[in-house]
């Protein structure tokens, strides 16, 4: 965002490609979803790298290594190596290690990535309550049960410090959202009354040292989430691109508050390849392209007489309706009714989930 400029509204000349020198992408829902990949992302950030712009991979799921990480984007056709990967879990381990000092225990739950993490830093792993843990951390692991909960419970009632690696209320899946870090997180709260320390994402120090290993000078982070990756960027004063193909969804962009509003918009992560229409003010509303989005008695209307000149990548329309709500509500997310004013923009209401009884 540039001055006072509502995100989204000023776009780009130029392919991001062009402007930013490293994308810091988040993985679950940007670059994959489960173990596949997003269609047509894997090429994109080829194309990306071929075009002079360096990656670097920042996630909250704290399940696996870095190296496991790694291995999985190679073999999708993303090639890493485990230091181009940040964790929740390795930011966890680091801010543990300065609360309990070297050798602290430390009860992990979680996947492996995370006790992984935990003995990287120096840090001594247990597996029970009753070995007098320092330190609970806790991350996301597909097979975490009761058992992990229950000692992780025990723990913390018994002294521990509660540290969550986020807390993500869901992730996304080729089945739809599920339990993320977070909904497990709040299991142990709820019981101990104690809220954790959370070290992932939105705190900015996890894209801090991922721009610190790359060498960034003008970074754009690339996420799926609004309270994580896009206030993630905003707190650490980098540009934003959210991409809808992961949890966000349209109706969860015109809510978003001032801090998880993105500065540019993209069905996907291919949107590092091209440039990003403006949303600009007219006396009748907000255009984008073919695109017009007028607000009154706290409803928008989205037109769509011209839109089929300029197609681009099917969310211009979306583009105005989202600066529009902005700009009625610049200092807090509310959330829009919407409504059509022709047959195309009621076809694309509907696409997107907004079309109002």
């Amino acid at each position: 965002m540039t001055g006072d400029r509502i995100p989204l509204s000023a776009g780009t000349d130029a392919p991001p490609t062009a402007t930013h020198d490293v994308a810091l992408l988040d993985l679950d829902g940007v670059v994959y979803v489960g173990p596949a990949a997003v269609p047509g992302v894997p090429e994109a950030l080829t194309a990306a790298r071929t075009a002079g712009m360096r990656l670097g991979f920042v996630t909250n799921n704290a399940a696996r290594t870095p190296e496991q990480v790694a291995t999985h984007l190679t073999e999708l056709g993303v090639p890493a190596q485990p230091g181009d990967v940040i964790t929740s879990s390795q930011a966890a381990a680091s801010v543990v290690a300065d609360l309990v000092g070297a050798g602290g225990r430390v009860l992990a739950v979680g996947g492996p990535g995370v006790a992984a993490a935990l003995t990287a830093a120096g840090l001594t792993v247990v597996e029970r309550a009753e070995d007098s843990p320092a330190a609970v951390v806790q991350g996301y692991g597909p097979t975490v049960g009761w058992a992990q909960l229950a000692e992780a419970v025990v723990a913390v009632r018994g002294g521990a410090r509660h540290v969550a690696t986020n807390t993500d209320a869901t992730i996304p899946s080729p089945r739809g959202v599920l339990p993320g870090n977070g909904a497990f997180v709040g299991v142990v709260s709820t019981v101990t009354g104690q809220q954790p320390l959370v070290t992932g994402k939105p705190d900015p120090a996890m894209h801090a040292e991922c721009v610190r290993r790359t060498g960034a000078r003008r970074p754009l982070v690339v996420g799926d989430r609004l309270d994580t990756d896009i206030e993630g960027a905003r707190r650490a004063g980098a540009h934003s691109l959210l991409v809808l193909s992961g949890v966000a969804t349209p109706a969860d962009l015109l809510a978003a508050g001032p801090d998880h509003r993105p500065d540019l918009l993209s069905p996907d992560a291919a949107g590092l390849l091209t440039a990003h229409p403006p949303v600009e003010h007219a006396e009748q509303g907000w255009h984008c392209r073919g695109w017009l989005a007028a607000g009154s008695d706290g409803e928008l209307t989205l037109h769509a007489a011209a839109a089929d000149r300029e197609p681009g990548d099917g969310l211009d329309g979306l583009r105005a309706l989202a600066v529009a709500h902005w700009a009625q509500h610049p200092a807090a997310g509310e959330a829009a009714v919407v409504r059509s004013g022709d047959a195309v923009a009621a076809e694309a209401l509907r696409r997107w989930g907004l079309l109002a009884d």
